[in-house]
């Protein structure tokens, strides 16, 4: 078994083939010695040195000069690829200045012997001290992201229908021009190109500026360590969702810091500037991943919107001496893997892996024959278990087949009904069991005793609905579509109704307003849990404001449930678009701007509906309640505007990953519920979320 030292050599001799471009042996540095200290030869017969400096030839002095006149727009780029231009002065992400972060620290750097790395682990608090889970105020300020990001998206697609040549817009999107105008060019979220500043302007840094004009982000001030309601293993689905978190606060470079201006108070007697967390992507060409050590290459010099290849030496300023300062005062970094996502709406999954220590630093010549720094850094001790590895399954390149399925009992549980198959798994029953009771049906069925409305007016649209001002369906909804066209149709917000095209509708198919009505999208499976009975998950990530299912059931009066059995009243599913509508109960009152013909014509003695899956439906039924949900329920409207016979359709109300459990807040009131003897009927929650209430009725 190689000892640590002899991993250390391995790893060195890895990154030494580098060197074979290089005309001069590399420097290495170190933390800081005591004067006390002598000298000590280094491998290879490399002096250890206090500071490392690089002696750079004359082509370099001269590259730096050029590089400090392009500034932002030639040498800082991130990891994704993309170029900081003027639109950072619109996106207002903060941001230090250059003479902040240039130098060795002008502060006088306090005595330090090595930190005991306890001091940056997570305080273990769940909620805050006004009781609320920290995990559900991340997810509020995500939701509030995709909120503005959704509503941007929209003024884009709205944009881009006005122009009289809608081909030139999709091609001015996908074949940007040459020249100068790269630089006012930067890749979005969804893969395309974004044209000029002047025409357009990224959704997501838009949805930044928002949320700083606003005072959205939830942790606006940086912090050394671990975040509350961040644990190792979170992903992040963009570079925008970090900023508005406040995990890693520039949309733009790889290394986040905080300069002498943001920090002279906070931190006190420190050399400045120093790092509080570092992307990993993978698009620096000499950078090595070894999951727990990884050696990471400094940022500037490189050509990430060419060839990504190195052009031009790297300086000892911003980040790569804030890593510098934290290897010497012994500041751990949080360190998060960017790694390619296709079904992700970016493209891209970020996940959190944990601190890391950086042991030390040197320059060397890369493989392009540019100097570059590189950092060694190591993971602490005591976190949880590395997940990256396991990107490959989320990102649903790794899918099994489902003949490999660990505790297969059912192949599809629709029966080929569906577009997509739906597997039933049972790994905790010995022997194994499938759920029984259940004819599968994907349109719902009415009762006797219930009268559906004759169909509604549709509007005059042909092909696709594109223009809200003639669409008398986009009219009903407030006179604007409530989907966005990308990702095969996001819905823009949580509307009391939503009115899409029907049967009698000149539109086809392919209708944008006809979104929730293309059958299952994505890849579910049911699955048995220990204490939940049967569960649904997805293996396919689904964007927030997508359609995951129908509640396909049979549509009843609510007096007829009093003559269902107890077991089969658990999957009765109770309309009430009426109730959130005007707010009653537990419901969030949630109307804008939707324009509900006769509404005024209903009253809270007219009869009330449901739909029963007591023994037909589909695999909403298997969906279970959570107090912290993922999705939430939408009524909808199609081929009528009666509201009280409302179909619901289950929507992503987070960037869900796969294999996360789907749930929904089923909605009761406590003491709601009374059993036929009369008593109130109680059932405790076992959701298991951090903001639990504690009971479900």
């Amino acid at each position: 078994m190689a000892t640590p030292k002899d991993s250390d050599s391995l790893l060195e001799r890895r990154v030494s083939l580098r060197l074979q471009y290089s005309q001069q042996k590399p420097f290495y540095g170190t933390r800081k010695r005591t004067q006390q200290q002598p000298e000590a030869a280094g491998r290879n017969g490399v002096v250890l040195s206090k500071k490392a400096k690089v002696k750079l030839s004359s082509p370099a002095k001269k590259s730096e000069i050029k590089t400090r006149k392009l500034g932002r727009h030639k040498a800082d780029f991130d990891e994704d690829g993309n170029c900081e231009s003027e639109e950072l002065e619109d996106a207002k992400v903060e941001s230090e200045e250059d003479k902040d972060c240039e130098g060795e620290g002008e502060n006088k750097s306090v005595s330090v012997k090595e930190r005991d790395m306890s001091v940056y682990a997570p305080s273990g608090a769940r909620i805050d001290h006004q009781g609320k889970s920290y995990v559900a105020k991340l997810k509020e300020t995500l939701r509030r992201f995709n909120l503005h990001y959704l509503h941007f998206v929209q003024e884009e697609e709205k944009r881009c229908t006005k122009l009289e040549n809608e081909s030139e817009c999709r091609d001015d999107l996908k074949k940007p021009s040459n020249g100068a105008d790269k630089k006012a060019i930067s890749e979005n979220g969804s893969g395309s190109l974004g044209v000029l500043k002047k025409q357009s302007k990224r959704p997501d840094l838009k949805a930044i500026s928002q949320m700083l004009i606003n005072k959205e982000i939830l942790y606006p001030e940086k912090t050394v360590g671990h975040l509350p309601g961040i644990e190792v293993g979170q992903q992040f689905f963009s570079r925008a969702e970090m900023v508005v978190v406040g995990f890693h606060s520039h949309w733009l470079n790889g290394i986040d810091i905080i300069g002498k201006s943001k920090g002279k108070d906070k931190f006190k007697g420190y050399t400045l500037p120093i790092a509080v967390a570092i992307v990993l992507s993978g698009q620096y060409e000499d950078d090595v991943d070894n999951s727990d050590e990884i050696v990471y290459t400094g940022q500037g010099g490189n050509d990430l919107l060419g060839n990504k290849r190195q052009i031009q030496d790297q300086v000892m300023r911003a980040g790569n001496l804030a890593l510098k300062n934290n290897m010497e005062q012994f500041i751990p970094v949080r360190v998060i893997r960017g790694h390619k996502c296709d079904t992700s709406y970016t493209k891209k999954v970020y996940t959190y892996d944990g601190l890391y220590q950086v042991h030390h630093y040197w320059a060397e010549k890369g493989v392009a024959g540019f100097t570059v720094f590189k950092y060694r850094l190591k993971r602490l001790p005591g976190q949880p278990k590395l997940i990256s590895n396991q990107v490959l399954y989320t990102n649903g390149k790794g899918s099994k087949a489902q003949s490999e399925l660990p505790g297969l009992v059912c192949k599809d549980i629709c029966n080929g009904l569906e577009n997509i198959e739906v597997p039933v798994t049972n790994i905790v029953d010995i022997p194994p069991v499938a759920p029984e009771g259940l004819t599968y049906i994907t349109t719902s069925e009415v009762a006797k005793g219930v009268s559906i409305p004759p169909c509604a007016r549709g509007c005059d649209c042909e092909g696709n609905c594109t223009n809200s001002r003639t669409c008398s369906c986009a009219q009903l909804n407030g006179g604007d579509f409530p989907y966005v066209s990308r990702d095969g149709g996001r819905l823009v917000e949580a509307k009391a109704v939503v009115f899409e095209c029907g049967p009698q509708c000149g539109c086809g198919p392919s209708c944008v307003n006809r979104t929730s009505q293309r059958g299952l999208k994505y890849r579910l499976e049911v699955f048995r849990t220990h204490d939940k009975g049967w569960a649904v998950r997805s293996w396919d990530f689904i964007p927030s404001g997508a359609p995951v299912c129908e509640y396909i059931a049979v549509l009843r009066r609510n007096d007829e449930i009093d003559n269902i059995s107890e077991k089969e009243n658990e999957y009765v599913f109770e309309i009430d678009c009426w109730q959130t509508m005007n707010g009653i109960g537990r419901r969030e009152k949630r109307m804008g701007n939707v324009a509900i013909p006769n509404s005024d014509a209903i009253s809270e003695s007219d009869p009330e509906y449901c739909y029963d899956a007591g023994s037909r439906g589909n695999v909403a039924r298997y969906i279970n309640h959570s107090c912290e949900p993922n999705l939430f329920v939408q009524c909808v409207l199609r081929e009528h505007h009666d509201v009280r016979l409302a179909r619901i359709v289950l929507f992503a109300a987070d960037n869900i990953p796969p294999l996360q459990e789907l749930s929904y807040d089923y909605g009761y009131e406590l003491n709601s519920v009374v059993g036929p003897d009369g008593e109130i009927k109680k059932l405790f929650c076992r959701c298991g979320a951090a903001g639990c209430r504690k009971r479900l009725y």
